[in-house]
């Protein structure tokens, strides 16, 4: 279990973040960086000091030594998760809402640095008053 879930909040982390383009995703995903940033210095220091950052290589040197994490490394990593998975809920909630406006309003658009909140923000008229409720409620639309 311990395993798995080191993977996957280093495998998140490592590509979440550039996916992310509306500020309160950005600030999510950000904070669970920070946190297991912060939580881990000591290991990421010493045990992987020497590893070149990218590829999955991080991932691999925590995974190797992760019987020698310490418990606040390992309390940063499940707060990271928590963190994630809270920004992922966000994420999903405002998706779920505006699926048929995105499938209608926004479907020529390419997804990916904030190209689909522009265009629902552009189309704001014909955007359902579900969708835009979901986008406030998220934080993605002020």
């Amino acid at each position: 279990m311990k395993k798995r879930m080191v993977l996957a909040v280093l495998l998140v982390l490592t590509l979440a973040l550039p996916v992310f383009a509306a500020d309160p995703l950005t600030q999510g995903v950000q904070g669970a960086l920070d946190t297991f940033s912060e939580g881990c210095k000591q290991e990421l220091s010493t045990l992987c000091k020497d590893v070149k950052p990218g590829d999955g290589r991080i991932i691999a040197c925590l995974y190797a030594f992760q019987e020698k994490l310490t418990p606040r490394c390992e309390y940063a990593l499940y707060d990271s998760i928590s963190q994630l998975d809270r920004t992922l809920s966000t994420l999903s909630y405002a998706v779920n809402e505006c699926r048929d406006d995105l499938k209608k309003n926004c479907a020529d658009v390419k997804p990916g640095e904030g190209r689909l909140l522009d265009c629902l923000n552009k189309n704001e008229a014909k955007v359902s008053t579900r969708c835009n409720a979901a986008l406030k409620d998220t934080g993605l639309k002020k």
